[in-house]
């Protein structure tokens, strides 16, 4: 597919007049209740609830920090919810977060609520208590407000995706498609380590067995709630990755925040913890959540030339890797969200990327070429909103195809490789200011998700910095002078 080369700051315009324009239509809220209401529609939400002998429904969204929030309403007035929706405090959306003043992160304790209106084909049981299901939401701004009302809430994120990703197929004729490596570690009894002093206990059977009872619980919750479970092994002291397979990136966003509350739920039942945390422990891997992408047009992956069997990688995919690459340093704030991501980075040997590279089968770079026509980007931890993450992938990927980006040689573990990104941030504060210096990026996203976005990750910063630690006490208490 031939593509046009346009100059940067056309490209930033094109993704910010088609933000700006999404943003803008106060009918999408009444759009969205017309679908809602659709006899048909109606109907079948009807029959599902009716059938599966649901009685409770949680209406949910997932916040800026990729965590959860919802309200419980009996099944029965599940019409009335495809009409009106559920309201919620703004600064929900925003973790809920104070800064150290007490304020409210998102709008302080007067912002307004907002309406969050149900997608009835995310309709889904919980396995765990089939009397209760789950159903995600878009958030708009209530109809009844003048100017704004009835306008999509640009910090809803999962929504953001969606538009992002089709206003991106609109423009370039692809499909991305994504599955993601979520590892997390697990801490309990029965849970203990079997390994040789000075040895990696991954893919040892023993520890798969004994995490048996866990991971079965895990895939049996996950098939029933629509994930195609495809493999999954032992990695490091009680890491476990289970992977499904990968499909569009706002269906694999999904089933990732659907995964985690699988997760917690199933640690509930065992009497153990289930953590998301990047890096728990120094000299072990962390909990990383690498993002494989590959570009479609119709039914042909478009990542790798068809009929070519050595490891390699298209034009069309060189370009969109270029752009991930001179955007990489910009995104670290989204795929690397916490102040102890960035622990990931400075513990030798741990398989976590520090510069902006690329290369084939190569699990030292930022993005590593697979046997199997795939782009893993492999900075993303546990922690990353994958709604965010793949977000700033797309635009990232859109700059290279249009720029026609070149992401030089891969890197074969020589030290003549250039890398167009160069050195990636290693702290959460420096991300920060990578992310709100990278304009066209920050284009991407709508100016409110941008402003709370960065507050919340410099007060995180801030707390941190703040922070006086066990680390300093052993350091400092009896070191000095």
């Amino acid at each position: 597919m031939t593509l046009t080369p346009v100059r940067p700051e056309l490209a930033a315009d094109t993704l910010t007049d088609s933000l700006s324009g999404a943003l803008n239509d106060r009918d999408a809220f009444a759009r969205h209740q017309e679908r809602n209401l659709r006899p048909e529609t109606v109907r079948e939400l009807g029959r599902k609830i009716e059938e599966a002998g649901v009685e409770y429904i949680y209406y949910a969204l997932p916040t800026i920090g990729s965590r959860m929030v919802a309200k419980m309403v009996p099944a029965n007035h599940f019409r009335r919810n495809l009409e009106k929706g559920i309201c919620f405090h703004r600064t929900a959306l925003s973790d809920l977060q104070n800064d150290r003043y007490g304020n409210l992160i998102g709008g302080g304790i007067e912002a307004r609520e907002f309406w969050a209106l149900p997608e009835p084909d995310t309709f889904v049981v919980l396995p765990w208590d089939t009397s209760v299901a789950r159903i995600f939401c878009t958030a708009y701004e209530p109809p009844h407000l003048p100017e704004v009302g009835g306008r999509p809430m640009g910090i809803d994120t999962r929504a953001l995706l969606i538009r992002a990703h089709e206003a991106f197929t609109a423009r370039t004729g692809f499909e991305v498609r994504s599955g993601t490596e979520p590892e997390m570690t697990w801490e309990g009894p029965g849970l203990e380590v079997v390994k040789k002093p000075g040895t990696s206990p991954a893919y040892q059977v023993e520890n798969l067995e004994r995490m048996r009872p866990i991971y079965k619980q895990l895939v049996t919750y996950a098939t029933a709630m629509g994930l195609d479970m495809i493999e999954g092994d032992y990695e490091d002291d009680g890491q476990i990755e289970l992977n499904w397979m990968y499909d569009r990136v706002e269906r694999t966003a999904d089933r990732l925040v659907t995964y985690r509350q699988i997760c917690k739920q199933v640690a509930r039942e065992f009497g153990v913890t289930a953590s998301f945390m990047p890096k728990p422990y120094n000299g072990q891997m962390g909990n990383g959540c690498h993002h494989n992408l590959s570009l479609w047009y119709g039914d042909t992956n478009v990542t790798e030339d068809a009929g070519r069997v050595e490891l390699h990688v298209s034009q069309t995919a060189r370009h969109a890797i270029g752009g991930m690459i001179s955007h990489a340093p910009g995104s670290m704030a989204v795929m690397a969200s916490t102040v102890n991501s960035y622990k990931r980075f400075w513990d030798a040997g741990q398989f976590a990327p520090s510069t902006a590279n690329w290369g084939l089968d190569s699990r030292g770079c930022l993005i590593r070429i697979s046997s199997n026509g795939r782009m893993e980007y492999r900075v993303p931890d546990a922690a990353v909103n994958p709604y965010l993450s793949h977000t700033l992938l797309i635009a990232a990927m859109e700059d290279g195809l249009n720029r026609q980006l070149d992401p030089g040689n891969p890197d074969d573990g020589g030290a003549d490789v250039p890398a167009i990104g160069g050195q990636l941030p290693l702290t959460l504060g420096d991300a920060i200011d990578a992310f709100v210096s990278d304009t066209y990026l920050t284009s991407a996203l709508p100016a409110d998700l941008v402003s709370i976005y960065t507050q919340l990750k410099q007060e995180e910063w801030a707390r941190y910095c703040g922070a006086i630690t066990e680390w300093d006490r052993e350091m400092y208490w009896e070191t000095i002078p």
